[in-house]
């Protein structure tokens, strides 16, 4: 999913004609710790919009240990604001609970379609995923490169991001348009942030990388096939793929002591929710340890429940960190930097 600034999302929103909607005053009071189970079960059903994957376990968990039915609706990312503020704006938003990278729900919070909620399930968590009083951060979308280890030796293979400038990747590397691709600009902007010591360290980085020719996909997506097929050996990808693509030969790096970045994931419930019990409920069951278990063994997701970790050798040892939400103009500007860099235009 790409990294997008609020503004992008106003200009979606005003292409739905929706640039009107008043900004609310921020929430300040707090809703009471914890859900009552017997009023959700009484409401029935909670409605859940998200542009994530593969929650089925988790809302099929939900109602077993709940009684509560959980109603999954996944929207793209680039409907995603224009179909809730067209809904919410009309009176008829249906969604109890919303999830989306941090930049979307922010914006959402902005136009009151959040309500203030603090869930008991998210102790434990970093401070800094529960500084919002509607919006926690349960997990990041991390992102390094995977090789093949049929083809690469572990002795041979990268160990530092650095690693893949080296010229014996040529040809060999697969990644998302670094001129397109908003999530790819975002990360390698990051690196220069929080990896590299300088901006002339990074810059020759870029530089290197490119001259090794990369194949560019259109996104996150296609970057394994490449890779499981040998037709590539390197792709700047998702380690969750390690779990996705079980048993594709894949490994991830760098496992030399560099963090993994990657973009914010959030979940908040609705001011006007049409099952608010429900709602809150679900947002306890969804930060719940036994939740985001499911959503780092079944998916690979990096989540950030205390001492939950998606099964992929090492992912425990690292350090994964946020990347900072760049603003439309940023993500446009690099694009026109990376597409001069990569492509030579």
């Amino acid at each position: 999913m790409n990294t997008i600034d609020r503004r992008v999302f106003l200009k979606l929103a005003g292409a739905a004609g929706l640039s009107s909607l008043p900004i609310s005053m921020p929430m300040l009071a707090h809703a009471a710790a914890g859900a009552n189970l017997e009023k959700a079960r009484a409401q029935g059903t909670a409605v859940f919009y998200a542009n994530i994957t593969a929650v089925n376990p988790i809302m099929d968990a939900f109602k077993a240990d709940t009684g509560v039915t959980g109603q999954y609706t996944r929207t793209s990312s680039s409907k995603f604001i224009p179909t809730i503020l067209t809904e919410f704006n009309a009176g008829k938003l249906l969604a109890d609970a919303i999830q989306a990278p941090l930049p979307m729900l922010e914006l959402l919070k902005e136009h009151g379609v959040l309500a203030p909620y603090r869930s008991p399930a998210a102790s434990g968590y970093p401070d800094w995923a529960t500084k919002d009083d509607a919006i926690t951060l349960f997990g990041i979308e991390y992102v390094s490169y995977l090789y093949n280890t049929d083809h690469v030796k572990t002795a041979d293979a990268p160990t530092h991001y650095e690693d893949l400038a080296d010229p014996k990747w040529h040809n060999q590397i697969v990644m998302a348009d670094p001129a397109t691709h908003a999530s790819t600009i975002s990360w390698l902007v990051g690196l220069k942030e929080q990896v590299f010591k300088s901006e002339d360290d990074w810059m020759q980085f870029l530089k290197a990388l490119a001259a090794n020719k990369p194949m560019f996909v259109a996104s996150f997506g296609p970057t394994p096939a490449p890779i499981e097929s040998g037709e590539k050996l390197i792709g700047i990808s998702m380690p969750k793929y390690i779990i996705t693509k079980k048993p594709a030969p894949l490994a991830w790096g760098p496992q030399g002591g560099q963090p993994l970045l990657g973009t914010a994931r959030a979940i908040g419930i609705t001011s006007k929710a049409p099952h608010p019990d429900a709602a809150r409920a679900f947002i306890d069951y969804w930060l719940s340890k036994k939740a985001m278990e499911l959503l780092a063994n079944d998916v690979g997701e990096y989540v950030l429940a205390p001492g939950v970790f998606p099964p992929i050798p090492g992912i425990d040892k690292v350090q994964v960190k946020p990347l900072r939400d760049l603003s439309d103009e940023d993500i446009q500007k690099w694009g026109r930097e990376f597409s001069k860099i990569f492509r030579g235009k």
